[in-house]
């Protein structure tokens, strides 16, 4: 597809996102198995049911604008996953794989908001305001993931990885 306008653009980033996300369904139930904590497997577990709406959202902005779902695999979560993916095959004792795990979504889903925004300002700009709230759910749902990955990580995870106590020199 040749990039001449902003439109162009746009559903070049949402089929991109659509195949991030599809890419994360089928990843998911594999990181919540490796995932030792069993909040943490809970809360992979229920973003992969929400990943699962965000490909059905993705399909019904990418209908509004009259284009398919194909194109190009996503490269960016391809080698996220790859990554996480990684980690697992070091196989580090559990509670270092949930630290780690926690590392490796948190990057998806960095990339994800990124991602989100800016199609949603994209969107915004075109006055498609039946996706700009599409994609603000979804955009809203990221951060929410994120932020609870934050907090297992700083109330639960972390501290059970810590091998001692960092001191202060």
């Amino acid at each position: 597809m040749e990039l001449s306008t902003l439109k162009e653009l746009y559903i070049h980033e949402l089929q991109d996102l659509y195949s991030a996300e599809t890419q994360l369904v089928e990843a998911l139930p594999l990181i919540a198995e490796a995932a030792s904590d069993p909040d943490l497997k809970a809360a992979f577990e229920a973003h992969l049911e929400e990943t699962q709406i965000h490909v059905t959202r993705l399909e019904k902005v990418l209908e509004l604008v009259g284009a398919e779902t194909g194109g190009e695999k996503c490269k960016g979560m391809e080698g996220l996953l790859l990554e996480g993916q990684s980690l697992i095959e070091e196989d580090p004792d559990p509670e270092t794989l949930d630290a780690g795990l926690i590392v490796a979504a948190q990057k998806v889903e960095h990339y994800e908001i990124a991602g989100y925004g800016s199609v949603r300002a994209f969107a915004e700009l075109l006055g498609d305001d039946e996706a700009v709230e599409i994609l603000s759910d979804t955009l809203e749902e990221e951060k929410s993931a994120d932020e609870k990955l934050t907090h297992l990580a700083m109330t639960v995870i972390n501290i059970a990885a810590a091998d001692e106590p960092l001191e202060n020199d």
